[in-house]
């Protein structure tokens, strides 16, 4: 019997490298639920002093004063996230060079529909919590949603989904993403150091020096992405960033040529391509494992009802599908763009309930937010109920409205 999987012999390198990325993404979704679900069942058992022991445990890096030393769920959220975000900030570079949002029509209808889709669910926290002055640190945490785990649904569709929903969802998420970046720098950045963030700047540069000198190789810009981590993490500026630049520095294809097109795989394709399965089954389970561990026990209806996790739900589960779908109904009716192939209204409306799963990084804002554990339980019960909702609603109407086969699943 013949081997009927794609190969690059066989589909454009574009559809094969698309196929690869969508499959470990999806596989990624379902190894973060099974994660979040580990926490929950450590945090709410006999195992939970151990659990709280693993968080907090202490780890120094580094000899005498020069050293490091933080909790474990600190060196999680601050250092193996930044490896995270670079990995976004990659993903961000190519799509915007050579992507799917290389060009204006098909970056104006994701680029719309993730901004509708921060800017409501933000408006709804806002309404609810307006009167709470610490609760408002939050007010972003409805915004963001989970590439990881919404692919996840929607490889429980199988072929009923249509490649343009896929293309389309994965877009959205690399924009929110890019908005989430924007907003971590921009709110939830404090007690600048000059002094850092000078050495910084001047670790950047060097790195953009060796870009225009047609640096190719991974290693220096590897080393000084580590030394930038270290002058943001004591900067005032929140570690992560680091990654994000030092991404947005690693050399690819671009209208000044700076990598030469006979070079099969560029510097940043290849480092993406080694971080992928890395991040999808190591740093962001571990990350998940490590921040949704919601103590559960004595929790009522009302604490679901307060001001906060409401905000945060209703933000992700309403505020994220009518943003979404209303965006792209605006486009659409005045001209401007059209539904990806495969798409009508019907299907609009399951993606942008998709896009309500906010998990990961949700969770990732709701520590940056919120310093006191009342205020991040009820985030974490927010982003919770909210994820899994919204996963449930969004494949439930997806699996009714979408025909059972479609003939463009050879492609997939």
């Amino acid at each position: 019997m013949s081997d009927s999987s794609p190969t690059p012999g066989r589909l454009p390198r574009a559809l094969y490298a698309l196929g690869e990325f969508f499959r470990l993404e999806a596989a990624g979704g379902i190894t973060l639920i099974a994660a979040a679900a580990l926490a929950l069942i450590a945090a709410n058992s006999p195992l939970h002093d151990g659990y709280e022991a693993f968080r907090s445990f202490v780890l120094k890096v580094g000899i005498g004063d020069a050293a490091i030393a933080k909790p474990l769920l600190l060196w999680i959220n601050d250092g193996l996230m930044a490896i995270f975000f670079l990995l976004v900030a990659l993903e961000i570079k190519r799509e915007t060079l050579s992507g799917q949002l290389a060009g204006r029509e098909r970056l104006i209808l994701p680029l719309v529909c993730a901004t509708a889709g921060v800017a409501v669910p933000a408006l709804l926290f806002v309404a609810l919590n307006h009167g709470d002055a610490p609760a408002m640190r939050g007010w972003a945490v409805p915004t963001a949603t989970d590439i990881a785990f919404a692919l996840g649904v929607l490889a429980l569709l199988g072929s009923r989904v249509p490649v343009g929903m896929k293309l389309l969802l994965s877009t959205i998420a690399v924009v929110d993403d890019l908005i989430a970046i924007l907003i971590i720098a921009i709110f939830y950045s404090h007690g600048m150091s000059l002094l850092a963030l000078g050495l910084a700047t001047l670790v950047l540069a060097t790195m953009w020096l060796l870009g225009r000198a047609r640096v190719l190789a991974l290693w220096p810009y590897l080393l000084l992405g580590t030394v930038l981590w270290v002058c943001v993490l004591k900067s005032g500026v929140h570690a992560t960033l680091a990654g994000v630049a030092t991404g947005l520095m690693i050399p690819h294809v671009d209208k000044k040529n700076l990598v030469p097109d006979e070079i099969e795989h560029s510097p940043l394709e290849t480092l993406e391509h080694a971080l992928h399965p890395w991040v999808a089954y190591a740093i962001l389970p571990v990350f998940a494992f490590a921040n949704a561990g919601l103590v559960l026990g004595g929790l009522q209806m009302k604490d679901a009802l307060a001001a906060l996790p409401l905000g945060i739900a209703l933000g992700l589960v309403v505020g994220k599908p009518v943003g979404i779908v209303a965006a792209a109904m605006l486009m659409r009716a005045l001209g401007w763009t059209r539904f990806p192939e495969g798409m009508d209204l019907r299907a609009m409306l399951g993606l942008g309930a998709l896009c309500g799963i906010g998990f990961t990084m949700s969770l990732f804002i709701a520590s940056l937010a919120y310093n006191d554990r009342l205020r991040y339980d009820e985030s974490v019960l927010g982003i919770l109920g909210a994820s899994v909702l919204s996963a449930v609603l969004g494949y439930l109407w997806l699996r009714a409205v979408l025909p059972a086969w479609r003939k463009d699943d050879e492609l997939r």
